[in-house]
């Protein structure tokens, strides 16, 4: 369990570098084709086709975002509540909720601009948070199978 506790993390921090990477495709993209003269619109958008290179990073955020990382939040969290260390259950909650958060933020950012700056920067909590949770375990058995070894060695 412990093993699919931090692969579910590591998938999550994963999810936010493909996040990051996709947004900077769609946008930069978005942005050449304005500079060579298109038009971005309400038309455009609705369209939903393929106008402008890097368009196809608009809908790998949206699905990356809205779905595999919040499904493997959940998941990280069931998971919690069956590896047997401590903390794993705060630090999954942790990452839900800075999940929850990223969502809320996302759908949000329509209506209110100035919400992706707090998306950008929760964006990096996410990820942060998601490392820390990851190697949270592998340390503790660096640490648990280091003991181990020292002990065997002074008998």
């Amino acid at each position: 369990m412990r093993r699919i506790y931090s692969t579910i993390a590591w998938i999550i921090a994963g999810g936010v570098v493909v996040q990051a990477a996709s947004i900077a495709f769609g946008l930069g993209g978005m942005v050449h084709y304005v500079q060579e003269g298109g038009v971005v619109d309400k038309a455009i958008v609705e369209s939903h086709q393929a106008t402008f290179t890097g368009d196809l990073g608009f809908p790998i955020h949206g699905i990356v975002g809205g779905m595999v990382i919040p499904i493997a939040a959940i998941a990280l969290l069931i998971v919690a509540f069956f590896v047997k260390v401590k903390g794993a259950l705060l630090w999954a909650g942790i990452v839900f909720a800075l999940v929850a958060l990223q969502i809320t933020l996302g759908y949000s950012i329509a209506d209110v601009p100035y919400l992706g700056l707090i998306h950008g920067a929760n964006a990096l909590a996410v990820l942060l948070t998601a490392v820390y949770t990851a190697l949270r375990l592998s340390r503790r058995n660096f640490i648990r199978a280091e003991k181990t070894t020292s002990d065997a060695i002074a008998t």
